[in-house]
């Protein structure tokens, strides 16, 4: 049972390494260069291990190898099966910085909808996609308000977002916060003191 997928996109800004890994099979560290989506501003990816590991037919041993070889030359190569199993599941694609600011601008045009800039990676993503399989439906998971964003906003469309009504006095709010000594017992003894409350309550 559930939502039968054909294929999951993975969608990166300028910091590419999934994508050139899906393209060329080597997974290779380079700088981290900031951008725009920085939620999407990494290089390894946790996510990808536990992909790597089902695509090795969940064998431990094979991707220890591979992560040891990730820390000692920064990079390593797929094989060739494991790979090819990856390729038959996931699509990728890289957008650049202005690709993402022209998504922003382009969805708010034509449907007065502000994306964030990780989603807006996402729908450019999504649509290099739809080029190559135009006759499934494609779904992008959004990831962010855009009101965290508001420079990148107001650059792409002239806008600048609102934040959610929820929280549109949030910086007029009392600030509330408690002052813990630097000692893991007293920040353990507090933790449990909440936890007993919420539990309670």
């Amino acid at each position: 049972m559930g939502l039968p997928i054909e294929r999951l996109v993975i969608a990166t800004n300028e910091n590419d390494i999934l994508a050139r890994t899906l393209a060329t099979g080597r997974y290779e560290v380079r700088g981290v260069k900031a951008t725009q989506s920085p939620s999407m501003d990494i290089q390894v990816s946790s996510n990808f291990e536990r992909l790597l590991f089902d695509a090795y037919g969940r064998d431990g041993g094979a991707i220890r190898n591979l992560m040891a070889r990730l820390d000692q030359a920064g990079a390593f190569d797929i094989e060739a099966g494991p790979l090819a199993a990856i390729r038959a599941d996931f699509d990728a694609a890289s957008v650049s910085e202005q690709e993402t600011a022209q998504e922003i601008a382009r969805v708010y045009k034509a449907s007065d909808y502000i994306l964030d800039p990780h989603s807006a990676v996402g729908v450019a993503a999504g649509f290099r996609a739809l080029a190559k399989h135009a006759h499934t439906p494609m779904i992008v998971a959004g990831t962010a308000h855009p009101a965290k964003f508001p420079d990148a906003i107001k650059a792409a469309t002239g806008v600048h977002p609102a934040l959610p009504p929820h929280l549109a006095d949030i910086m007029e709010r009392e600030e509330r916060f408690d002052v813990v000594a630097n000692d893991i017992g007293a920040v353990e003894k507090f933790i449990r003191a909440r936890a007993r409350a919420l539990t309670a309550a």
